[in-house]
């Protein structure tokens, strides 16, 4: 096996089963020609699993069931780094997550700052939406998930159970992020963060 292979899988290994990778994750170690083509000799002999056009990943193995199919966070998280968009939990996932509404999205669903499509990947379909909502840049998931929860509800379906509600699931540290966010986000979307800091403190 090629150097850049061997070096290739020790990484994979290293990041462990179920991980969902790209050829972007390798450019450190050579040309993107060089990578590709062990990328390829590495799911020719089994070591790693084609899932996509572009998208491999190290399979969870299962004693009965053989190779797992990939996570959907983890395909999601793959392709942001492939397109160099952002992505978030779609807005029905992120109120049905913070249990704000009992509506399950039929198939994985996320919110991106690229445009809309639909991604198969590994047997699983994935659904990208253009968001009319910012993608916060270094936020963790629970303060992306909020802004797409409220660009999902909407300006007139915030009261002040669901603000209630949001201020039960924010930390200090998500709340100094989302406050510092207001600039990207609609005028009322930032009067709704307000009222959750408020509602925190209060």
């Amino acid at each position: 096996m090629s150097a850049v292979a061997d070096r290739i899988m020790k990484r994979v290994r290293g990041k462990g089963r179920g991980w969902v990778f790209t050829p972007k994750s390798f450019v450190d170690f050579g040309t993107r020609g060089s990578v590709d083509m062990a990328l390829s000799r590495l799911a020719s002999a089994g070591d790693i699993r084609r899932i996509g056009r572009g998208l491999y990943d190290y399979p969870r193995q299962h004693d009965k069931l053989g190779a797992l199919s990939p996570d959907p966070a983890n395909v999601a998280k793959a392709l942001s780094t492939q397109s160099g968009d952002k992505l978030a939990p779609s807005g029905a996932t992120a109120a049905n997550n913070l249990g704000l509404s009992t509506q399950v999205p039929a198939r994985a669903s996320y919110a991106t700052t690229g445009r809309s499509r639909v991604r198969q990947a590994g047997g699983r379909s994935l659904t990208l939406k253009h968001s009319r909502a910012p993608v916060l840049d270094n936020a963790p998931d629970s303060v992306n998930a909020i802004v797409q929860a409220l660009a999902h509800l909407g300006k007139d379906n915030i009261d002040s159970g669901k603000i209630r509600h949001f201020a039960t699931r924010l930390d200090d540290r998500d709340m100094r992020i989302l406050i510092q966010a207001r600039p990207a986000m609609p005028g009322w979307m930032g009067d709704v963060v307000l009222k959750i800091g408020a509602a925190r403190n209060g």
